[in-house]
């Protein structure tokens, strides 16, 4: 055992079986029920339970994830096989081998299943999930003229709030514990009140992005809107878990007026403590030039998160790299929508922290496993391309599984200022966790953790999804499938009155666009 209040080391291979069992008990265990018995363990007084999952996991139970291959993503922790994980009042209490728990704790066996860090999401446009699979074919052009000039003001209220709840149900299936909501749909107060109650009614992790394309942001952010749904919704700061959904600002990334006009909305940000996600670095937008504005103007702010941010010149990352800012990467999205390429290299050339994103499923597929192996083969693809064309060949790979794995768990929190309290599994930190089964075809034999999370997991293998130390997924099925139910009915009728609202010719066209064509970039904005 290790000594009273140290971390042990990491451990990376399977504890031996049989008498002695080693035991270690990280974090604090007062007021658990713990009974020690010394060298030998901890006494196992908890019994695995077979009720209905919905009754066995009431709120304030204690739960105990028992003999898991524990992927902590903790520096100190590493990856322990066979081990156990405590979860009480919403935290993570213990990580270890041979664990106690309190006499009233469910326990999860979870001998051969993978416990992880919940994903975070940290760009995804869910009041758009109405309209899923419809832009599957666009390019980012296709997306601007459709959204955010012909369709995007026929949403309702309701349609935000259907589209929100969809996006947040399935974010949870999927083993996706936080997500940012980067809900740029908001040209009215109901519609963000839609957002914000189905970000709450979900159950889930969100932080809600206040965003608003139909207007520039120096008039709708000082505007009175943003402060009234803060003063009114969330009283928690932004970096607090305490509160399941929180709020900041989001808006597109400038442009080249060196009056720099979007000034009173960076100033209501930085007065209100809410940090900003924008676009930037998008192909056909004011690139450098917008770095530079808001970095003159003295908003280049360590809050800041940059999404995509390709198409970039070296001198912007330098820029970015040396505010503190993060970047937000949507592999999925910049390889087909035009953006740019993800720019992974570059951004860790510069020593930028990354984390990933799906951004929305009007196109792709909301799939954080496959944001990692998007991520991964965009930048091993491109670095083997890069070598060919200098005649030679890359020997070993320089983005690693465990790299990615690390973005879309603790990059995420970092680049939401959560990190103190999410993206691993650490005692004291919040009990947000992922348990995925191995006993799929996909994932057998299991040889290494975080090369088959990141190559092989499927959202079908999420098993087991917890939020705050609640349960809201066990044995493969939501426990609020009330909630899904709703969430599909709903979305259904917002996508048949868009339809209508739409036409069937548009809706047509829309589906299936034109055939390949190019035009010169217009950099310039209005």
């Amino acid at each position: 055992m290790t000594d009273e209040g140290q971390s042990p080391q990491s451990n990376e291979s399977s504890p031996q079986g049989g008498v002695n069992r080693r035991s270690f008990l990280v974090g604090g265990a007062a007021g658990l029920g713990l009974a020690a018995l010394g060298a030998g363990g901890y006494q196992l007084t908890a019994r695995t339970l077979e009720a209905d999952p919905a009754e066995e996991f009431q709120d304030g139970r204690p739960v105990l994830f028992r003999s898991a291959t524990v992927v902590t993503q903790d520096s100190d922790l590493g990856t322990l096989r066979e081990a156990d994980v405590l979860v009480a009042d919403g935290e993570v209490q213990a990580v270890g081998y041979d664990l106690s728990s309190p006499e009233d704790a469910a326990v999860i066996d979870a001998a051969g299943a993978i416990l992880m860090p919940g994903m975070i999401d940290t760009h995804r446009h869910m009041w758009q999930s109405v309209l899923r699979g419809v832009g599957a074919d666009w390019t980012i052009t296709n997306y601007f003229q459709r959204i955010y000039e012909e369709w995007g003001p026929l949403w309702r209220p309701e349609d935000v709030y259907a589209g929100n709840l969809l996006s947040m149900v399935e974010a949870i299936d999927a083993g996706v514990t936080t997500s940012l909501d980067w809900s740029h749909g908001l040209r009215t107060p109901d519609h963000a009140d839609a957002a914000a109650d189905a970000l709450f009614d979900s159950g889930g992790r969100a932080r809600l992005a206040y965003g608003n394309i139909f207007d520039v942001p120096q008039n709708w952010v000082p505007g009175g809107d943003p402060d009234r749904l803060l003063n009114e919704r969330f009283p928690s700061s932004h970096t607090s878990t305490d509160q399941l959904v929180t709020m900041q600002l989001a808006w597109d990334g400038g442009g080249e007026d060196p009056d720099f006009p979007e000034r009173p909305a960076w100033e209501f940000a930085v007065d209100r403590d809410l940090p900003v996600t924008l676009h930037a670095g998008v192909w056909g937008y004011p690139l450098d030039i917008a770095i530079e504005n808001l970095s003159s103007s003295g908003f280049l702010l360590p809050t800041n998160t940059y999404v995509h941010a390709a198409s970039l010149q070296s001198s912007s990352y330098e820029l970015l790299a040396e505010s503190g800012g993060t970047v937000s990467i949507s592999a999925e999205s910049e390889l087909n929508a035009g953006q740019g390429y993800p720019p992974t290299g570059e951004v860790r050339d510069h020593g930028i922290p990354i984390s990933l994103s799906m951004d929305t499923s009007v196109w792709w597929s909301a799939d954080m496993f496959a944001a990692m192996r998007a991520t991964l083969n965009a930048d091993r693809g491109l670095d083997h391309m890069q070598a060919h064309e200098r005649d030679e060949t890359v020997i070993n790979n320089d983005l690693r599984t465990q790299d990615v794995l690390g973005y879309a768990t603790q990059g995420g929190a970092d680049a939401l200022h959560m990190g103190a309290r999410l993206g691993s599994i650490t005692p004291g930190k919040a009990a947000d966790l992922v348990m995925l089964r191995t006993d799929t075809a996909s994932m057998s034999p299991l040889s290494d953790p975080t090369h088959q999370v990141v190559f092989q997991a499927q959202r079908s293998e999420v098993d087991t999804v917890m939020v705050g130390g609640t349960v809201m997924k066990r044995a493969g099925r939501l426990l609020r499938s009330e909630s899904l139910e709703r969430a599909r009915r709903l979305a259904q009728e917002s996508q048949d009155h868009l339809r209508e609202e739409i036409g069937e010719d548009a809706w047509e066209e829309a589906l299936h666009p034109p055939e390949f064509e190019t035009q010169p970039a217009d950099h310039s904005v209005e």
